[in-house]
């Protein structure tokens, strides 16, 4: 196999990888991501201690250890654009021989942990909930993009949801993820399972109007009412399917787990929603910990 190209695998002057500025020695093989560069330090501080930190653009990253548990925190940014690079570049820094550009003959499988904040679609999903995805269910066609897309898909709920909202022939493709059962079982016990719709921007394909009429008026209505084989559509975010579909194909585990910051439906927002995604961050890292 040819090694692959410096124009597909670009590197920086220090052999890292281009955005993420990390080298396989830089990260944990258990990694939070969050999409605030400023809530990166929100779940360092519980580390003992930090022992590499960088910080490109809006990508920050914090590697340290709890006790004997070494953990890496990374900043994403926002949008399933955002995630194409960082889950991409992160397989890279494990998979991929970055000297010789060429994919190691084993592979190393990352669990891969979103923490993010979310609004809830159901009217009975109070703010400060947390919410743990079983699905992620793109609006944004990301994974048509790859080849091995259509394999990870659960293609009867994306249908299902399509033909239930009428879904404009304009519009992306929808797909539809599972998250690893195994990070299910161990961090989202006993939290609120649902399907996370993950949207591609905060206004309009949320349902958010402002100055802009939206051209789908009903659309988040017909999203509450879904239901299939007992699973509803219980908040929407915006990286989640990226997540869930580019781990699954590159053979990494992955879950999220949202905070509810603010119910669409009631119109109602978290009184102290800091103070409720601390209490997510530390029974996270507490289930990561636990022997």
């Amino acid at each position: 196999m040819a090694p692959i190209a410096s124009s597909e695998l670009i590197l920086n002057p220090d052999g890292s990888v281009y955005h993420l500025h990390l080298k396989p020695e830089n990260i944990a093989d258990t990694i939070i991501v969050v999409g605030d560069p400023g809530r990166v330090q929100e779940v360092s501080k519980h580390f003992d201690k930090i022992d590499f930190s960088v910080h490109n653009r809006e990508l920050k990253t914090h590697t340290g250890t709890i006790g004997n548990k070494r953990l890496t925190v990374l900043s994403t940014g926002m949008g399933t654009d955002n995630l194409d690079i960082v889950i991409n570049e992160l397989d890279a820094v494990v998979n991929i021989d970055l000297a010789a550009r060429e994919p190691r003959t084993t592979h190393t499988s990352l669990k891969i942990i979103r923490l993010g904040s979310a609004g809830a679609l159901q009217p009975d999903i109070e703010p400060g909930t947390f919410v743990a995805s079983s699905h992620g269910m793109g609006m944004d066609g990301l994974l048509y993009f790859y080849e091995k897309g259509k394999s990870v898909m659960d293609a009867p709920l994306a249908e299902a949801f399509v033909n239930h909202v009428h879904w404009d022939g304009n519009l992306p493709g929808v797909y539809a993820v599972p998250c690893s059962p195994s990070l299910m079982d161990k961090l989202g016990k006993d939290l609120l399972p649902g399907i996370t719709l993950t949207a591609p921007g905060f206004y309009g394909p949320q349902g958010r109007e402002l100055r802009l009429k939206l051209a789908f008026p009903d659309l988040n209505h017909l999203i509450e009412s879904f239901e299939y084989q007992g699973r509803r559509i219980a908040n929407f975010e915006m990286e989640t399917s990226a997540l869930y579909g580019l781990g699954k194909m590159l053979g990494h585990e992955t879950l999220t787990i949202c905070s509810i910051v603010a119910n669409r439906v009631n119109k109602t927002f978290a009184k102290d929603y800091h103070s409720d995604i601390d209490r997510m961050v530390k029974l996270v890292l507490s289930r990561l910990t636990e022997s």
